[in-house]
């Protein structure tokens, strides 16, 4: 038995300072004044005591691409910035589209140590854009959600059939919304910034009109739907109206998002070069109020690894993507509690409880009697520059290398076991 004393237990619905009390694989107790004779204490005075964080995106690279990262690696960088639960994207090589590749990411995670890795199976065979894949069969595997993610599924008619069959199996559909005819060969925000810098640019429409397409089809199916990464302020609004009108949508944001802007691609430093791209002060506003008012449902972090070569390229030619999973909390907390954005509470929303739910993992995502013991400790005082260079991941291609952030991971339990960060 394990017990939190002194710490300040952050759950979605509001903040208690309590302690807390680990029996194996569950929360036995939360209350304050716990005494368990035996029990090995930790005091947790002046740290915030959440629920794990749970990311609903990132890309682990296994099988096929274990050069930028694999499993183990993926799960220990996780842990570090206190996550527990993370989904894998499927744009693997081979892509996870069978139950066979669902186990084998199922397996590599129990061997792995670190956060527990749901693997996402494929909408398509091959995320080719075509013939579905077998959703039950990957479900009953293990698979968390559907997704062709890095891939959009182009086919509106395909699109609608896969929001029904995952309606008829019960499973997370999450869409990568993108008009490739739209986004074409564009590298960056299309606007001022691309045109003073050279680089072609991708019209915020390939997002929001894909956006507005797949909440339709959605609406059509009398599906749930979540929408992945969201960047411009159009998408936000037609989520929120969505979401008025009664659609079963919810969607996603990412750290760089509501931090950063494409003024970041001046330096053409290519770990700014991101897909979706980074977009205008506008957009960022537009985030951090979605973020506030529960339009945007979630904070995944797209942790995207590529080794050092591939991304030390002319701009043009290097691959889209940063890595997020060891500093979206850091992020998310310097950007947007320390500015009153929004409060603890509602970072826990994002982070763990809203994740959990929408994922259907009802034993996480809270501080409570009977959860199962995932928990992130952190010191919120404690201020750091990043550097990639003490990454667990094996990809450093960050785009908040050298940032002044707020809020480390001190501590970190999944399923109880406290995990070495």
């Amino acid at each position: 038995m394990i017990l939190l004393k002194n710490g300040t237990v952050v759950n979605s619905n509001g903040m208690q300072q309590t302690d807390v009390l680990i029996d194996g694989e569950v929360i036995a107790k939360v209350a304050p004044g716990i005494e368990c004779f035996g029990a090995d204490i930790i005091d947790c005075d002046g740290r915030l005591v959440f629920p794990g964080f749970i990311d609903m995106h990132c890309h682990l690279r296994d099988p096929g691409q274990t050069h930028k990262e694999d499993i183990r690696s993926g799960a220990r960088a996780a842990v570090a910035g206190g996550y527990t639960t993370v989904c894998c994207m499927p744009n693997t090589a081979p892509p996870i589209d069978n139950a066979g590749l669902v186990s084998y990411v199922r397996q590599k995670s129990a061997e792995a140590g670190g956060a527990e890795v749901l693997p996402v199976g494929c909408i398509t065979r091959g995320q080719k854009g075509g013939e579905l894949a077998e959703f039950g069969k990957m479900k009953a595997a293990g698979a968390i959600a559907v997704s062709d993610d890095g891939v959009p599924v182009s086919d509106g008619a395909v699109m609608l059939n896969a929001l029904k069959y995952a309606k008829t199996f019960d499973i997370t559909l999450l869409s990568h919304s993108e008009d490739k005819s739209i986004s074409g060969s564009g590298v960056v925000n299309a606007g001022a910034n691309a045109t003073s810098s050279g680089l072609r640019g991708i019209p915020r429409a390939a997002e929001s009109a894909a956006i507005a397409r797949d909440v339709l089809l959605a609406e059509e199916a009398g599906a749930s739907i979540h929408i992945c990464h969201v960047s411009t302020a159009e998408s936000v609004d037609i989520i929120r109206a969505a979401k008025k009108r009664g659609v079963k949508v919810t969607c996603e944001t990412c750290p760089h998002y509501f931090a950063a802007t494409d003024d970041e691609i001046l330096s053409y430093n290519t770990n700014a070069k991101i897909n979706p791209p980074l977009r205008t002060e506008r957009d960022v506003e537009a985030i951090i109020a979605g973020l506030a008012d529960g339009t945007i449902d979630v904070i995944a972090t797209d942790h995207a690894p590529h080794h050092f070569d591939e991304k030390n390229k002319e701009f043009d030619y290097a691959p889209f993507g940063t890595v997020g999973l060891e500093t979206a909390f850091a992020v998310a907390y310097t950007r947007l509690v320390l500015t009153d954005a929004i409060k603890l509470s509602d970072l826990c929303r994002l982070m763990s409880t809203s994740p959990a739910a929408i994922l259907g993992l009802a034993d996480r995502g809270r501080i409570a009697e009977g959860a199962r013991a995932d928990i992130a400790i952190v010191d919120p005082d404690e201020e750091y520059t990043v550097d990639t260079a003490y990454f667990k991941s094996k990809s450093k291609n960050s785009l908040f290398d050298g940032w002044r952030l707020h809020g480390t991971v001190s501590c970190v339990f999944v399923k109880g076991d406290k995990k070495l960060l």
